[in-house]
């Protein structure tokens, strides 16, 4: 592991240090981002980025986005669930089942889940009837995690036309069917995304995960799950971007002493960690909530993950100030953070959506409590 300041080990590979044990543990993110919370890790693209330090209840880790998701189904190559383009019935994803960028806004409607937010929009999949209990997919999806490499996909589609969020089945489609095919998308940060094809794909109630017609509550309980963990490694980037600027400010010499000596540069470092440990509260209470069956789970879980990921892109902008141009230096700690950061912000349900569910899950309390005291 290199030493805070130093260029980090970009070689290929790796597995990762250590494993997450139940949700409240954090994971900082190696390599690319989000090679943790039971995946694999040691992804094709992934080097080690320098971990958070001698605490235990972060683990470092290497690999590239996406190999997580409980390790099942992709294997080395498993993945998370992206976006659902332009349309709210379909949603294709890599390896094992996930959640996705963009995914369900409000938690109840199919309606609320967001549209890509590129030009690059996807091809709605449809899913025509083959037989008693088969139907055909044939469309493109776009911005879907480790595709083309995964071995498996979670396809969301619309089995009941007219039902809503009633009407969606999720099927997990492995690699190899006919008619699948994939181009990898070349992303800011070595992320594995690219686009599906889907060619009357045939998919049968074999494949079907869950229940037929109730796929979107499949994506709302996965959702609850993983947003404390995506809050998970962006502590782990938060922290390990805390660590290196202590670090830096000890040794740095300007100004007649050390960095860490003028008031300025202090305070921040002081702002950094308070934020810092105040989302990695969050994250525990989230994932705390989740493992005991909590009733105000999806509140809790968007909150740890619009907190958690606002404070990693804070901290690590903070870090690179800091540090001046050696951080904005190819193979840079901080330069890797830099760019790995500004994804969570987006997958998953984007800032903004966190906040529509935040919002809604307050005022729906209300409505209840006041119904209670009718």
């Amino acid at each position: 592991m290199p030493a805070p300041g130093e260029p980090a080990d970009t070689g290929q590979g790796g597995s990762p240090t250590g494993r997450p044990g139940s949700l409240p543990d954090v994971v900082a993110s190696g390599g690319s981002v989000g090679s943790w919370a039971g995946g694999s890790g040691g992804g094709e693209r992934g080097g080690r980025v320098e971990g958070p330090g001698s605490r235990p209840d972060v683990v470092a880790s290497g690999g590239s986005v996406g190999s997580w998701a409980g390790g099942s189904g992709g294997g080395e190559r498993g993945g998370r669930v992206e976006g659902p383009g332009s349309r709210p019935d379909v949603v294709a994803s890599g390896g094992s089942l996930g959640p996705w960028a963009g995914g369900p806004g409000s938690g109840e409607s199919a309606g609320a889940w967001a549209s890509d937010a590129s030009s690059e929009q996807s091809t709605a999949l449809a899913a025509d009837p083959d037989g008693r209990s088969g139907w055909r997919l044939t469309g493109e999806k776009c911005w879907i995690s480790n595709a083309p490499e995964a071995d498996f996909y979670t396809v969301f589609a619309r089995t009941t036309p007219g039902a809503g969020a009633r009407g969606i089945t999720a099927f997990l489609v492995p690699a190899d069917r006919p008619g699948l095919t994939g181009t990898a998308l070349d992303m800011l940060s070595p992320h594995p995304i690219g686009t599906l094809g889907f060619d009357a794909v045939p998919v049968t109630a074999d494949d079907v995960l869950g229940e037929r017609d109730r796929g979107f509550r499949v994506a709302m309980d996965t959702l609850n799950l993983f947003r404390p963990s995506v809050g998970a490694f962006a502590v782990g980037m938060a922290q390990a971007a805390l660590d290196a600027t202590l670090a830096h400010t000890s040794a740095r010499d300007a100004f007649g002493g050390k960095l860490r000596d003028l008031q300025a540069v202090s305070h921040q470092v002081a702002e950094m960690a308070l934020r810092t440990e105040a989302a990695r509260l969050m994250v525990y209470a989230a994932a705390t909530a989740y493992d005991t069956g909590a009733g105000d789970v999806p509140q809790r879980a968007a909150m740890a993950k619009l907190l958690a990921t606002e404070t990693a892109q804070y901290v690590v902008d903070r870090a690179v100030q800091l540090h001046g141009a050696r951080a904005l230096r190819r193979g840079h700690l901080l330069e890797h953070l830099y760019r790995e950061v500004r994804a969570p912000r987006v997958y998953e349900g984007a800032s903004e959506v966190q906040r529509g569910i935040i919002a809604k899950e307050l005022y729906r309390k209300q409505d209840l409590d006041k119904e209670a005291g009718a």
